[in-house]
């Protein structure tokens, strides 16, 4: 049988363990580099027809039109959502984008830490420790029992969000244009009215950008706390800035934020952030700030290489069988 082989673009060292290990496995001829995708190393997909690319880094339309002519046909991106692609225009181009499903507990898991640490004034109490001031908080915290949660998108991992919730005690409310569980569904303009905190875990697209906009913030109950770990631009971040600033939210917690690309997964200890919204909301003793890392665990990276080898693999057999 002969063997396929896959471009894996932007490939950290413990991804490029995995697709090493997996590859045998499915018997796949692995290309590897830890280079985003851009004009220059298009030459390494010359002979695959599929590859693999991350999230990290926005493909532009010149390059997607380079990789057709390399004669890529599928692109497996190694994330759930698919928003630094332009999906019509790829298609346009005949390639094919695929998206890769894996664990939602990462998210789950990590968007019920972020919310408890934002109603327990986590941010403070650490920095106030860290240099030694162990006083009680001015401000009590909440408990989750006690609190409306409204979940923006229910998904495979706003449904878990909601799954570990009902623990708690909790009421939740939903909003989701397709609703996809048990869940109460309201309009969103009543659930931002009634949560206390409001949780987002819609796709990014033209219809979710800004979803949250300077009306709907407006809108939402005083006090309340936003938790982000969807996409940044789901959230109107100037008006966010605005109600924090001016008292009208009581916190927030973001795990992504607009204009992350260039910032997170970098090293800016020794350079200057140019970032004037980042530095903005660090600024803020109730907002905290994580850099797009709630998917980041080893049950999700396995499943995330897996996947993507398996999704390659699909599209590979089923065009065979077509031409045929």
């Amino acid at each position: 049988m002969t063997k396929m082989g896959i471009t894996i673009y932007e490939c950290g060292q413990d991804e490029a363990v995995l697709f090493r290990e997996m590859a045998p496995r499915f018997g796949v001829i692995p290309t590897i580099t830890a280079a985003p995708i851009s004009e220059a190393n298009i030459d390494l997909a010359f002979g695959n027809r599929c590859i693999s690319v991350s999230h990290k880094t926005q493909i532009t339309n010149s390059i997607l039109r380079a990789l057709s002519r390399a004669g890529v046909a599928y692109i497996s991106t190694r994330s759930s959502g698919y928003n630094h692609i332009d999906v019509d225009f790829a298609q346009s181009v005949g390639i094919s984008v695929e998206n890769v499903m894996y664990s939602p507990d990462s998210v789950a898991d990590y968007t019920l830490m972020l919310m408890l640490m934002a109603v327990r004034n986590a941010k403070s109490i650490i920095s106030r420790t860290n240099i030694h001031d162990f006083r009680l908080n001015e401000v009590r915290g909440k408990e989750l029992r006690d609190m409306t949660i409204g979940v923006i998108g229910t998904g495979r991992i706003g449904a878990a969000v909601m799954d570990r919730l009902r623990g708690f005690g909790c009421h939740i409310l939903a909003y989701d244009h397709r609703p996809k569980t048990s869940a109460t569904y309201v309009p969103l303009d009543e659930l931002l009215q009634l949560s206390d905190i409001v949780t987002l875990h819609t796709p990014l697209n033209a219809d979710t950008h800004h979803l949250l906009t300077c009306r709907r913030i407006e809108c939402m109950k005083h006090g309340a706390f936003i938790i982000n770990t969807g996409r940044g631009s789901l959230l109107d971040t100037e008006a966010l800035i605005s109600a924090l600033e001016s008292g009208r939210l009581g916190g927030a917690a973001l795990d992504v934020l607009e204009g992350e690309e260039g910032i997170f997964y970098a090293d800016y200890r020794n350079k200057p952030i140019e970032s004037k919204l980042l530095l903005r909301l660090q600024n803020l003793p109730n907002v905290l700030i994580t850099p797009h890392t709630a998917y980041y665990t080893e049950h999700a990276l396995r499943d995330t290489v897996e996947n993507s080898i398996i999704n390659c693999q699909k599209f590979d057999k089923e065009k065979i069988v077509w031409v045929g």
